[in-house]
């Protein structure tokens, strides 16, 4: 199955939740009215589209409507799908910035996400991508996160740098780097802690990991990746604020979107947060993990 062939699989729960209660909405009125539109925001909701851009999506679509003079209820989906177009609007097919020497790529959020799982398949996805990749256990506060690491690290077939469970991360991060300059390594993939089991400030010491980096490689981190887990819906867009508002985060993965009806969530990130969605997971496999891409996505949401 080829990478839309994917997507179109993972977003099957959310097409069904979406798309189907559309095509019953359209089917079972002979005409548009204000009933109609409200039953349309209540669908969109639903599917954590977001309450601010259903409401804004349902009045641009009312706008359409009303300026074509079209009052068939079948004429929706078309006027639907151009404008979660429009919103994606200039974005492309997201690429991450590599220019490092190395590329230093931290992977931040919380536990439970597929975190550590996201740092194998992204560190496989590089690889065939003719990518050498390091990996750094800079998690190194909660029990077995290390050993997970090294787990994916050993199916991607890449190095993992790590120091004892407890240990300094930013340590991690300094000794990755220079193992990473000295192997000649294109890419540092920094697996970040979710949750400090100290009195320190989780954000405060993703900071100090930010600055080892800087320091180290100009213009590092490259990219800070947000994982979020998709079947948490909105809750995800809370903490992505926070992240960003600490971290810089560069870009969002989105992961378990072939296991929820709520995949219109990437629409809310999109519009609430202006933070490209750069990269998915669809589903447990090692090559279940796929560049975002909004043509793809719209068209795979729509079927």
């Amino acid at each position: 199955m080829g990478l839309f062939g994917r997507l179109k699989e993972g977003l099957r729960k959310t097409r069904d939740t979406l798309t189907g209660k559309i095509e019953n909405l359209i089917y079972g009125r002979t005409q548009v009215d204000e009933e109609f539109y409200e039953e349309l925001e209540a669908i969109l909701i639903q599917a954590d589209v977001g309450v601010a851009t259903s409401l804004d999506l349902v009045e641009q679509v009312r706008e359409e409507m009303q300026k074509k003079r079209l009052d068939d209820p079948t004429k929706l989906k078309p006027v639907l799908r151009e404008k979660l177009r429009a919103l994606f609007a200039g974005d492309v097919q997201a690429a991450l910035n590599l220019s490092g020497n190395p590329a230093v790529i931290l992977v931040v959020g919380v536990n439970g996400t597929g975190k550590t799982t996201t740092i194998g398949k992204l560190a496989h996805l590089l690889k065939k991508e003719g990518k050498s990749v390091l990996l750094a256990a800079a998690d190194t506060f909660r029990a077995a996160a290390i050993e997970q690491l090294e787990i994916w690290g050993t199916r991607a077939g890449v190095e993992v740098i790590k120091h004892g469970a407890g240990a300094d991360p930013a340590a991690v991060v300094y000794d990755a780097i220079q193992a990473a300059r000295a192997r000649k390594c294109d890419v540092v993939i920094v697996d970040t802690a979710g949750r400090l089991h100290t009195k320190m400030n989780l954000m405060e010491e993703l900071k100090k990991i930010g600055r080892v980096a800087a320091r180290e490689v100009p213009g590092a981190p490259q990219e800070v990746l947000l994982v979020l887990d998709a079947t948490t819906g909105n809750n995800a867009i809370n903490q992505a604020r926070i992240f960003a508002e600490a971290t810089g985060v560069t870009g969002i993965v989105l992961t378990k979107l072939d296991g929820t009806a709520k995949g219109g969530i990437v629409i809310a990130i999109r519009r609430d947060l202006g933070i490209p969605v750069k990269l998915v997971g669809t589903g447990e496999k090692i090559d279940d993990l796929d560049y975002f891409n909004p043509d793809e996505f719209t068209e795979a949401l729509f079927g």
